[in-house]
């Protein structure tokens, strides 16, 4: 057992959930791998909402708002690590939510759309095409979801996928950590934040903007920034820690 106590603690909880769904059969063991170089990257900025983030978060929340056809993509680890905030999320923009998976099996999506509703999200369920220009499994998805959607989040991604929505004239929300990756440089906004810590601050702020922010802050999207102040935060708290 953690004690609470412990400096770390919160970090310490979210990597048990990591591996305890991994031993469920929810986190693909690949996604063990990626969950501790996101937790790296969360040292590096350190372990904290940072002031770009917050505001790319209520950017984030403007673009749900402002979306006729929203969804939030869910993959294995963003459904261990923050099954209760996409279901607090969903209730406040009335986006649809869909399974998607890199490392894709009929079980894994079944238990990870279990875990979901045992939290009170409505997923959506249907027939799954081939739909998107990928060569893997991610191209699988629902016509009348993730193909269909104006505005998509999709915390944790890989890269070509994104890649692939945003050629596809989506606009495209991430969470990324790293916000060097090919996700993080592609997306239409970036998060650079942990999705815990990400997807409240979206859920909050969706009840307190009005329509003039709203317009504001989609106006004055850019990503660049957001990515080059997640760098400045890195190299500025490297640079600290040597004094």
């Amino acid at each position: 057992m953690i004690p609470e106590d412990h400096p770390r603690y919160r970090s310490l909880v979210m990597r048990e959930r990591i591996a305890d769904a991994a031993l469920k059969g929810i986190v693909a063991m690949e996604g063990v791998g990626s969950h501790g170089r996101g937790e790296a990257f969360d040292y590096l900025i350190g372990e904290k909402t940072t002031e770009s983030a917050l505001l790319a978060e209520k950017t984030a929340a403007a673009l749900f708002l402002n979306a006729k056809k929203p969804v939030i993509s869910v993959n294995g680890n963003t459904a261990a690590l923050a099954a209760k905030e996409i279901a607090d999320l969903q209730k406040a923009t009335g986006a649809a939510v869909e399974v998607n998976l890199f490392h894709r099996t009929e079980e894994r999506v079944e238990k990870i759309t279990s875990l979901l509703e045992d939290e009170g999200v409505t997923v959506l369920k249907g027939e799954f095409e081939r739909l998107l220009p990928l060569s893997h499994d991610r191209a699988l998805c629902l016509r009348e979801g993730i193909y269909s959607c104006d505005v998509i989040l999709v915390p944790l991604e890989d890269g070509d996928r994104c890649s692939a929505l945003v050629d596809m004239g989506k606009t495209v929300i991430t969470i990324d950590l790293n916000p060097l990756s090919r996700t993080a440089k592609t997306a239409t906004l970036t998060i650079v934040d942990e999705i815990t810590r990400a997807i409240p601050n979206i859920t909050e702020a969706c009840g307190r903007l009005d329509s003039d922010e709203i317009k504001k802050l989609i106006r004055s999207i850019d990503n660049k920034y957001f990515l080059n102040s997640a760098v400045n935060e890195i190299m500025g708290n490297l640079t600290n820690a040597m004094d």
